[in-house]
């Protein structure tokens, strides 16, 4: 069962279907209610933050409760709990509404509070955690009641003032993340279903295939491409694997690949998306929100590292590939990149929109709302684009937009517990001293800590409540050691995103595998040794931000030069290929220490990691003139 292109998918549980007409004709008057509200929200701007939060978290609660009942078949008494919950639901957030002037003029922490504050401050807690289980599972509602645990029997902090934290200020359920989502999710999730209604998904893939199928290795390539374009409209690893993985890995199989290489391949691939510019994971527009920079800051932080990740990936098929003598797929099967961009081509446009909205300084979600008003439109042009697209496209669009955003609005509400708990206890400054006498000052005793933190969070949850928890309890850590901020966010990130792909629990390698029908373990250690560099990538932008682009153009694209040979030594050390036959093991054991020397920017390392590649390049040579001699006797 495969995905749509641009659905954001994450890890949530699967939503159920309405069970009647006129539940379905329910939740499509309110998804698409909810999407045209924010579109207007983003033409015209928002109201007060609390106010267009809550408005967002009132639609997202709704459909949850309408999606995902608390027992799929049962007795009555279930359906009865769901409406109730349902009506407290409103019930909370009507409440700050219909008190707007009262909650705004009230002295928070100084002011007592009423008996009905107290209840709509301990119904948004219930509500909140009992809707974000049934959306994306128990991890993150029981990291929150962990913290709330602590928060109420192992501090001083006064039951009133935790109430107050977490729902009557902008610090709690109603923060800063949530209105992430509320700004910057909505509009792009948006903007990836719109964009899989015009047909852009087919045209990944074609324009993938036309590029490198027919190469060495051509269908794991293709998985490398698509996939990358792919993560241009979708946050969601698990999404990806979902629509690219029916066609590449059977292709990847058919051509001579290992089921768990090809499901690695895949999974890695898609997982990349994640950080793929322009349009990223969820979790970098909360980055954004913290760091007070324009999305389009973070992309740019995020370019370099994104074509090192991909260009670790492209090499280890491709030194695979060469290794087990695999061909490419004939290209009598293959599309031609001419007729591709003659046919669908102009699909390209609406990332290219946003692209130069946002480069010429407009708000992200000004940017994906020109750029889903321009998807139908621009397929409706083209004779070979415009079949099956009706009104009824528009408004599928405007519902899984709201669908696809149930996710990541529970996962940013939730973590604002989290959030609203370490704020107000000082837990954040406790747990930093933590980390920095446990790592005894060394940053990069801090960083291992960190990865390791953000793998195991990740396990659990999605990506963006992941990288929250990290940046409230860990990020501080390495920055007081002398990380900057920008690094060290992107830091965190890179490992959050990582869990997808890092056993035991790796959800990509999981919806990979069962594709392939492979070993689970023996594809996610694939996918380990295939992304083994970007375990690397993250630590040298700690100690080298010039891979961050910071510090001027001519360091980054000289650490981006470097860096690119020295991924590439990393994979053809691990793959056990370079050139024309077999790398021997000093030879892999060379590569490897070039390809550290070459990843950390810097004229000393560099030339160490050439003189290293050079060794091994002229040994690969002489062997293969020797193997050369031997076939000519």
């Amino acid at each position: 069962m495969s995905a749509p292109a641009g659905q954001v998918v994450s890890d949530e549980i699967p939503a159920t279907a309405p069970t009647s007409r006129i539940l379905a004709v329910a939740v499509t008057l309110i998804a698409t209610a909810m999407s045209l509200y924010h579109m207007y929200v983003a033409a015209f701007g928002p109201p007060e933050a609390v106010v267009f939060r809550g408005t967002h978290l009132l639609f997202a609660l709704t459909l949850v409760y309408l999606l995902y009942p608390f027992r799929r078949s049962g007795p009555v008494a279930w359906r009865v709990l769901d409406v109730v919950l349902l009506a407290l639901a409103w019930g909370f957030i009507l409440y700050i509404f219909l008190n707007y002037t009262y909650f705004i003029n009230r002295i928070i922490y100084i002011d007592d509070l009423t008996v009905w504050d107290k209840f709509f401050a301990v119904v948004s807690v219930v509500v909140v955690l009992d809707a974000t289980r049934r959306v994306i599972g128990w991890a993150l509602p029981a990291t929150a009641l962990v913290f709330l645990a602590y928060a109420v029997f192992f501090t001083h902090v006064k039951g009133q003032v935790l109430l107050e934290q977490l729902y009557l200020s902008t610090e709690g359920i109603f923060g800063s993340t949530l209105g992430v989502s509320a700004s910057y999710v909505m509009l792009f999730v948006l903007f990836g279903a719109f964009m899989e209604k015009s047909g852009t998904g087919q045209l990944f893939m074609d324009f993938a295939m036309s590029l490198t199928g027919h190469s060495a290795g051509g269908p794991g390539k293709v998985a490398v491409v698509s996939s990358s374009l792919f993560g241009t409209v979708s946050g969601s690893a698990v999404a990806n694997v979902m629509v690219d993985g029916p066609i590449t890995i059977p292709l990847m199989k058919r051509t001579g690949f290992r089921p768990p290489f090809a499901a690695a391949v895949e999974s890695v691939a898609s997982t990349g998306g994640q950080i793929m510019p322009p349009v990223m994971g969820a979790a970098a527009f909360v980055m954004a929100e913290f760091l007070v920079v324009p999305y389009a800051q973070v992309a740019l932080w995020a370019l370099i590292p994104a074509i090192l990740f991909y260009v670790g990936v492209f090499f280890a098929v491709h030194f695979e590939a060469k290794r087990h003598g695999l061909a490419g797929v004939p290209r009598s099967e293959l599309p031609r990149l001419g007729e591709v961009m003659m046919v669908r081509g102009h699909l390209f446009i609406p990332i290219l929109i946003v692209l130069v909205w946002l480069v010429l300084g407009y708000s992200a979600p000004l940017a994906a709302l020109v750029g889903a008003l321009a998807c139908l439109p621009l397929a409706l042009m083209r004779k070979s684009t415009r079949a099956g697209i009706t009104w009824r496209s528009v408004v599928d669009a405007l519902v899984d937009g709201a669908r696809n955003t149930l996710a990541v609005a529970m996962a940013c509400a939730c973590a604002g517990i989290v959030i609203g708990v370490v704020t107000i206890t000082g837990l954040g400054l406790v747990f930093t001293e933590f980390v920095i006498g446990l790592s005894k000052s060394s940053l990069l005793l801090a960083l291992v800590l960190t990865a390791c933190a953000g793998i195991v969070l990740g396990m659990g949850m999605p990506t963006t409540p992941a990288y929250i928890v990290m940046v409230s309890l860990l990020v501080p850590a390495i920055i007081k050691l002398g990380a900057l901020p920008a690094a060290a966010h992107m830091f965190a990130f890179y490992f959050a995103i990582l869990s997808a792909i890092t056993p035991p629990v790796a959800l990509a390698v999981f919806a990979a595998a069962g594709l392939a029908k492979a070993d689970m373990w023996q594809s996610g250690w694939e996918a380990v040794r295939i992304a083994a560099p970007t375990y690397i990538i993250p630590f040298m932008f700690v100690y080298e931000p010039s891979l961050l682009t910071i510090g001027g153009w001519w360091p980054a694209l000289t650490s981006l030069l470097t860096a690119s040979i020295g991924v590439m030594c990393f994979a053809a050390a691990l793959q056990g290929y370079l050139l024309a036959r077999e790398a021997k093991p000093w030879e892999r054991v060379l590569l490897l220490v070039a390809a550290l020397l070459l990843i950390k920017p810097g004229l000393v390392t560099d030339l160490m990691g050439f003189a290293l590649l050079g060794v091994v390049y002229f040994s690969n040579r002489l062997g293969r003139a020797r193997v050369a001699q031997r076939q000519q006797l």
